[in-house]
């Protein structure tokens, strides 16, 4: 996530100090990810610097409150404008972990997967959860929306990928065949039994 991109998005909306930053933010995103203040002020900082946004006035209690200049919103819309390449993203801790894992020959790879499979099994449950919470006619719930319905998908994607990463394992003779989960059940049985 490109911190000073979401700053510039919420700043189009009008002029806010930092904590009203953080909060919008983690509305948005149901503090999916979490920022912390001194982040926030940091990246305002920078984004002044660079000529993105300009200190306005302060608010009652003295909080600085940020608008964006003209190259702000040039910089906000090239962002929108641009699509989002798998080199903008971070690196994936779980397919660096298990292709390392399947290097070593005294690691059983196979439970690192089974590990990984029920947390996030686990957590689709969670976020089915929330979804169903949530009220689909609510224009606040929106952006969190969206933001749920990606975590969701992201999670019954891992969970598919976990599948066929065992089954790689197994054909590769680095893991014995066996029950394929704790309860018996593929990833993608697992997925359609969370969603339900």
């Amino acid at each position: 996530m490109s911190i000073p991109n979401g700053l510039l998005a919420l700043l189009d909306q009008g002029p806010m100090h930092g904590y009203q930053l953080r909060a919008e933010f983690e509305r948005a995103t149901g503090a999916t990810w979490p920022l912390n203040v001194g982040q926030v002020y940091s990246t305002l900082t920078r984004l002044e610097r660079d000529g993105l946004v300009v200190a306005q006035t302060t608010d009652a209690e003295g909080r600085q409150r940020y608008g964006l200049t003209a190259r702000g919103r040039e910089s906000l819309a090239a962002w929108f404008a641009k699509p989002v390449t798998i080199t903008d993203r971070p690196r994936d801790e779980l397919a660096i972990k298990l292709a390392l894992a399947a290097l070593s020959p005294s690691l059983d790879v196979r439970s690192i997967v089974q590990v990984q499979r029920v947390a996030t099994m686990q957590r689709l449950q969670e976020l089915t959860h929330l979804k169903q919470q949530g009220d689909p006619d609510d224009p606040d719930g929106l952006a969190w929306s969206l933001v749920l319905d990606n975590l969701r998908y992201m999670a019954e994607a891992e969970l598919r990928w976990l599948d066929h990463c065992e089954v790689v394992l197994v054909r590769a003779g680095r893991t014995s065949a066996g029950s394929r989960t704790a309860q018996g059940e593929s990833a993608a049985a697992t997925v359609e039994k969370a969603v339900r």
